[in-house]
């Protein structure tokens, strides 16, 4: 007989129906606490990093701060991590406001990781890219024990627990953290339903970050190319020859030959019309500061010039009066009140500009880099497109290329806002502080001012009395000049001496007289090819304009030296009317053979020569005492006749000069050359 309950059991080789209902459910449970688990793990792990952060901010770098270690680069080791923590601050707020969305938490960890994608790229992108020197200087600092001392007593004093060898330990959380979002993102992706909003989302979202991890190794990579180039190499030319070798000549000869070829048009140029109007805008910006730097250098140097001490300004005995009163002022002004506008204007111009200009000479290195490389580029694309492939080195000179372009594109618009805006502050500060000066110049002649005659006139009579008055001394100045023309005799000349009537025919001889000039004032040479002349000296034009094409620097011939003189400086010189159709230039054969030196009486012979008739003469600049019977004393001011501009052995510190019948040697720096005194028995009209 059967059992009662056989007919319950389930036959053999029959399945449970609900059992795969129950399997769903629990595999649906399992995706649903692994997703949980993985939301949990991103929003404390977030927590934790903050934390982390702020330890190594509030804690260790406060503590190095406040040791002042020398040699230790906070700035350098730390880079933008305050950003990186007000960043993940207002991140990790973000996430934990997700949890009380609940069924939609993953939509909007989605929409919280798409809007600070951004912000996130921008942050790490330059932390990242420093982060390589961070290492190199905690590197140097463990070679450095006393530094590396202190830096072990900083991590044991703040955060002992950690049990951190050195800084590296905190300064890698940042690298670490962001290259784990797209992990802990593709962890909730991979336990969230398929044909989900959220899974669209999240999937969505996971690309992205990986794409701003790409994004940020990009960066890394181009301004470690960056780095390599954007030094300036003062090498001597030793060190460039030892450079040369058979690669880098015949890389130099095809980059030349490209250039030439681009320049004849027989290649065209790879255009780019984006970086073509960065770069001109950046050498229009980098122009722009040279020159300033430029003026402003001649400007210090003139001030500085201006305040240097002149103590024969304080020698004048002048009555109590105005010009006391100005003398005051002024005397005030150049103690106190110009050196300050000197310190100021050094420290808030001078100084900027020159880190200003720092600024520029990596972006100018770069700049002539990437010619180079586009150089390179097009040599190469064109043997690709005829072999159809390239070497790995030839790819590497391509990829190298394409990464200094795209970091110039991408940061030259905002280098050359900034240099803007830092230029425009110089030129404030420098218009700042010729208001102030002008002020304060004004404060302190108020009450100078207030004592002059015409202190209290208004501004419109001050004007108007001031252009009367040097109308009327214009007025007087013409015409004295006109009076004194009409009554001016022919000035007395001096013969000239026998040396210089040499000179002089020498001159003719070579150029004729229509070229001879003389020199009005003294003239110092201040640049290559000039020369240094006294008033009154003769010279022959040989050309009106300078290697540069400037008319007002000629030049001349000096009788031996040949050089550039300002134009302002000569005026014609010509013999007098009656002596010239009697000038004669003397043979060879009729000038007899003289010793160079002979004191000779002034009765002996000499050899018939044109003279000319100079307005000017030379006299005694100082007093000299004779040391020696060769020697003659002079007295300041008393006109000399110079027989030779040298000794017996040739030097020109000694010349051979004739004082009331007596000859002698004299120190030629002694001696002046001055216009010709007017002759008694006439005076200057009133």
């Amino acid at each position: 007989m059967a059992s009662p309950h056989a007919e319950e059991l389930p036959a053999e080789g029959t399945a449970d129906p609900d059992a795969h209902i129950y399997e769903e459910v629990t595999l649906c449970e399992r995706m649903e606490l692994s997703q949980r688990l993985a939301v949990e793990e991103l929003i404390t792990t977030e927590a934790s990093y903050v934390h982390n952060l702020q330890l190594c901010l509030s804690d260790i770098r406060a503590h190095l701060q406040q040791k002042q270690l020398p040699g230790l680069d906070l700035e350098g080791l730390f880079s933008n991590i305050d950003d990186i923590l007000h960043l993940s601050r207002r991140f990790l707020r973000g996430l934990e406001a997700t949890a009380a969305q609940e069924h939609d938490q993953l939509l909007g960890i989605s929409t919280l990781f798409q809007e600070f994608k951004e912000e996130m790229e921008t942050v790490y992108k330059t932390y990242c890219a420093s982060y390589d020197n961070a290492l190199l200087l905690v590197e140097s600092y463990r070679k450095d024990p006393r530094l590396q001392e202190e830096i072990m007593d900083t991590l044991n004093a703040t955060v002992p627990h950690t049990s951190a060898s050195d800084l590296s330990f905190f300064l890698v959380m940042p690298v670490q953290r962001v290259t784990k979002y797209p992990l802990l993102l593709g962890k909730i992706l991979e336990n969230t339903p398929a044909g989900t909003n959220a899974h669209q989302a999240l999937a969505a979202t996971v690309s992205t970050m990986a794409q701003v991890n790409a994004n940020i190794n990009e960066y890394k990579r181009q301004r470690e190319v960056a780095t390599k180039y954007n030094k300036a190499e003062h090498l001597t030319l030793r060190d460039r020859l030892a450079r040369l070798n058979t690669h880098s000549i015949a890389k130099k000869t095809t980059r030349l030959s490209r250039l030439l070829m681009h320049e004849a048009g027989f290649v065209s140029k790879t255009e780019d019309k984006e970086y073509d109007n960065l770069e001109e805008k950046f050498q229009s910006v980098a122009s722009s500061v040279a020159a300033l730097k430029e003026n402003v250098a001649s400007y210090m140097a003139h001030l500085e010039a201006f305040l240097v001490p002149a103590p024969h300004k304080r020698e004048l005995q002048m009555e109590e009066g105005p010009a006391q009163q100005y003398q005051r002022l002024a005397e005030h002004l150049h103690r106190a009140v110009f050196p300050e506008f000197k310190q100021r204007l050094d420290r808030l111009v001078w100084q900027p500009l020159c880190s200003l200009s720092e600024m520029l000479v990596g972006p100018q290195q770069l700049v002539k880099k990437r010619l180079d490389k586009l150089l390179d580029y097009e040599e190469i694309q064109e043997r690709k497109s005829e072999l159809g492939s390239v070497t790995y080195d030839e790819e590497a000179a391509m990829n190298t290329y394409l990464a200094i372009n795209a970091l110039l594109v991408a940061e030259l618009p905002r280098f050359n806002q900034l240099v803007v805006q830092l230029l425009g502050q110089v030129l404030g500060s420098l218009c700042v502080l010729h208001q102030d000066l002008a002020a304060e110049v004004l404060h302190e002649a108020e009450k100078e001012l207030k004592q002059l005659p015409h202190g209290h006139m208004t501004l419109p009579a001050f004007w108007r009395l001031v252009e009367d008055t040097l109308q009327q001394a214009g007025a007087q100045l013409c015409t004295f000049t006109q009076a004194f023309e009409t009554v001016t005799p022919s000035p007395v000349t001096q013969p000239l001496t026998a040396a210089e009537e040499r000179k002089v025919l020498s001159l003719v001889s070579k150029h004729g007289p229509d070229k001879l000039y003389q020199v009005t004032s003294n003239v110092s040479g201040s640049k290559d090819l000039d020369l240094t002349l006294q008033r009154g000296q003769i010279v022959a034009l040989l050309q009106r304009v300078d290697t540069k094409g400037n008319t007002s620097r000629w030049l001349v011939d000096a009788g031996g030296p040949r050089g550039f003189v300002p134009a302002g400086k000569l005026q014609p010189y010509s013999p007098v009317q009656g002596q010239q159709t009697g000038m004669q230039t003397p043979t060879q054969e009729s000038v007899p053979d003289r010793r160079r030196h002979s004191y000779a009486s002034p009765e002996a012979p000499r050899p018939q020569v044109a003279t000319f008739t100079p307005a000017f003469q030379m006299v005694a600049g100082f007093s000299f005492a004779a040391r020696s019977p060769q020697e003659v004393s002079l007295q300041a001011g008393q006109p000399v006749v110079v027989l030779e501009p040298h000794d017996k052995k040739g030097s020109k510190e000694w010349s051979l000069v004739e004082v009331n019948g007596q000859r002698g040697y004299v120190p030629s720096s002694y001696l002046v050359t001055v216009p010709v005194q007017e002759p008694m028995g006439w005076s200057v009209p009133v």
